[in-house]
This record gives C-alpha cells, sequence and structure tokens, in this order.
C-alpha cells in the first residue's frame, strides 16, 4: 500500500509532470485500505477533520494540490497558484497591495494571512504563491491572503506594524464581498512576518468604532498565529537579557537598532520619546490571556549565537514567548516531532477544534 501514496507524492511536487486526471482515476481505482493509508501522510486531506478520509476528500485534496481546482483559488501559472484577486490597495503607499484566494465553499469562509519575511528591507507577497501551505489550506475549505508592506528605508518599525494591522482591517471590510468569517483570522510569516504575525494577535485591538475611515472601524486582531524563525519582540534593547550580547560586526552600523525605528543614534534610545515607541513594539508585554494560540517554529542550535542570522531566529527567541504565553494562560505550541505542522495547527483552530 505504500505505493499509492508515493505515487500521489510525486505528482504533487510535480506540477508539470502530471495531469489532474491520472491522479484522480488512480484514486478511484484504489481500495478502501488505500485510501485510508493516505490519511496519516496527507493530514490536511481530512476537511472535515473527522479523522477519516474519504475517497472525495482525497480527490478533492489531490487536485487543489496540484492547481487542478481553479475554483479553489486560481490555477497555477507555472509559480504557484494565481490569486482570485491580485494586488489590491489596502492603504496609500506602493507597497500597500495584498492578494487573495478564495477558497470553495459554503457561507464565510477562515481566513489565514501570510506576511513575507526580508528583515522589513526586502521580500515580497508573491513568495506563498508556491507555498506548500497554500494548496493545503484552500482544499480545506480556508480562503488565504499575502500582504506586501513597507521597508524600513521608507518607514520605522512602528508604522510597518501599523501597516499589517491596516491589512488585517481592510481584509475584514470585505468579509462580505469576499465571504469571510471575521471571527476566523490566523496569521501566518517567517522571520519579519512571523514578528509581525505575534504583534497582531497580542497587541491590543486598534479598532476605533469612531473613525472616518471605514476600515479602522475593523478589528485587526488573530485568532491564531504561525510563527516560523520568529523574533519575541521588537524593543531591541531586551534582547541582549536573554539571548546575551551579539557580536557588533554582526549589525550594518553602531546606530542600526536605533535606525530600526527611525532614531539617528543609539543614544536615542534611552529619550523618554523612546519608550512608548519600543513599548509599542513589545510583543513579549503585550501577551495577555484573551490572546489567540500560536505556534512558534524556532528549532535552530541553542547556544551562544554564532552569526546574525542565528542572533535573530535563535531558540531563545520561541522560548521567551512560551514562557510569556504559560504565564498569561496563551495557548503556545512549539513545533517537534511527533506536533502537528502548521497547516494542522491553524485548521484544528480555525475550524473550532482546538490546537492539537
Amino acid at each position: 500500500m505504500r505505493f499509492l501514496p508515493l505515487l500521489i507524492l510525486s505528482l504533487l511536487i510535480s506540477p508539470f509532470g502530471a495531469k489532474a486526471e491520472k491522479i484522480t482515476a488512480r484514486l478511484m481505482k484504489a481500495s478502501d485500505a488505500e485510501i485510508e493509508a493516505l490519511l496519516s501522510r496527507f493530514p490536511a486531506a481530512d476537511a472535515n477533520a473527522d479523522g477519516k478520509l474519504t475517497r472525495e476528500e482525497a480527490i478533492a485534496f489531490a487536485e487543489s494540490a496540484m492547481g487542478g481546482a481553479g475554483k479553489r483559488g486560481g490555477r497555477s501559472d507555472g509559480k504557484g497558484l494565481s490569486p482570485t484577486e491580485e494586488n489590491v490597495a489596502y492603504g496609500p503607499h506602493e507597497r500597500n497591495v495584498l492578494d487573495f484566494w478564495k477558497a470553495e465553499g459554503e457561507g464565510p469562509r477562515p481566513l489565514v494571512i501570510f506576511i513575507h519575511g526580508g528583515g522589513f528591507t526586502g521580500g515580497d507577497k508573491s513568495k506563498w504563491r508556491g507555498a506548500e501551505e497554500l494548496p493545503r489550506l484552500l482544499a480545506n475549505g480556508v480562503s488565504c491572503a499575502a500582504i506586501n508592506y513597507r521597508f524600513r528605508k521608507d518607514a520605522p518599525i512602528q508604522e510597518i506594524l501599523r501597516d499589517a494591522a491596516r491589512a488585517v482591517q481592510f481584509l475584514r471590510s470585505k468579509s462580505g464581498a469576499w465571504e469571510l468569517d471575521k471571527a476566523r483570522f490566523a496569521g501566518m510569516g517567517g522571520s519579519a512576518g512571523a514578528g509581525t504575525s505575534l504583534w497582531l494577535a497580542t497587541r491590543d485591538d486598534l479598532a476605533d468604532a469612531e473613525s472616518e475611515d471605514p476600515i479602522l472601524r475593523e478589528s485587526m486582531r488573530l485568532q491564531a498565529a504561525v510563527l516560523v524563525a520568529t523574533q519575541a519582540t521588537y524593543d531591541l534593547t531586551r534582547w541582549e537579557s536573554f539571548l546575551g550580547p551579539s557580536d557588533p560586526s554582526w549589525w550594518t552600523s553602531p546606530n542600526e537598532a536605533a535606525e530600526f525605528y527611525h532614531f539617528t543614534v543609539a543614544a536615542d534610545l534611552e529619550k523618554p520619546e523612546a519608550r512608548s515607541i519600543l513599548e509599542e513594539c513589545d510583543m513579549l508585554t503585550w501577551i495577555s490571556k484573551e490572546d489567540a494560540p500560536v505556534f512558534v517554529n524556532n528549532l535552530g542550535p541553542d547556544g551562544p549565537s554564532q552569526n546574525r542570522n542565528h542572533y535573530l531566529h535563535h531558540p531563545e527567541h520561541a522560548r521567551q514567548i512560551e514562557l510569556a504565553c504559560e504565564a498569561a494562560g496563551v495557548e503556545c505550541l512549539l513545533a517537534g516531532a511527533g506536533k502537528p505542522d502548521a497547516v494542522a495547527f491553524l485548521l484544528g483552530v480555525l475550524k473550532g477544534g482546538g490546537a492539537e
């Protein structure tokens, strides 16, 4: 029975080498035992999360994962799944744009918002078109979006985070037109996108019911967040307390930390006007009992940081988040052997079963 899972896996990772008809035909001929054997390899195929994989669920998952089910979010263009809506503006800057993939299904759908990494100096939402999480989520009736945001050359971190907040608020404002469930929004990202997702999941709500801008009346809070290679806080003055000292050669200049907030020199971080900005960017302090469950994957080596990348994505960032969540009574799942993966976590939370 190993042949069928291996065949399907090879087809899913070879978008130019197989037709949807071939895999559908194989699944139609498969025995019940072979269909059941697929569940351990492809748990996201269990669309209704009842622990049993039907032939119909297996076929729908396979077709969507290969881009064969266009109405689940667009056909593959060789670079991944094309979005249902592309480059939709959510704010005034040229990088305040997002893509949206609408999942098939009746009624309002949950939404996962992908946020790219790149140190807030690079990266683009287009990377998510080829992400393996996208077809898995769409196949399970979860719509998806991917956002761009301003870079540090154009805005300080405290304003970049507000870009992401406005993107979430904009997406909630489109809940009617795009059939979204406002109460089931999640974020997912790597590095800078992970830290931003954590901020969106923990920061007190920015919704302003009296705002003249209807978008700003919406909530920017998330109901779940997946953090891959995340930072624990964007109050950079706290890092040495749990990571130890960094090597000065790892930074672009002695003032890089200050420039993160668009201050000029390191001494500016000691000024009274800096305190409120550092607090605004401190996700560890924002964590409270009403916050969303988080999934954290910082599976790097322990011990002293060896380079800038290790310092920025050290497992200690994840441990600090875990400790803060534990103190607040917030669910925090650290990735590891025997644990559900990120998509399984999201489906568990968004489909009402809670994180496994």
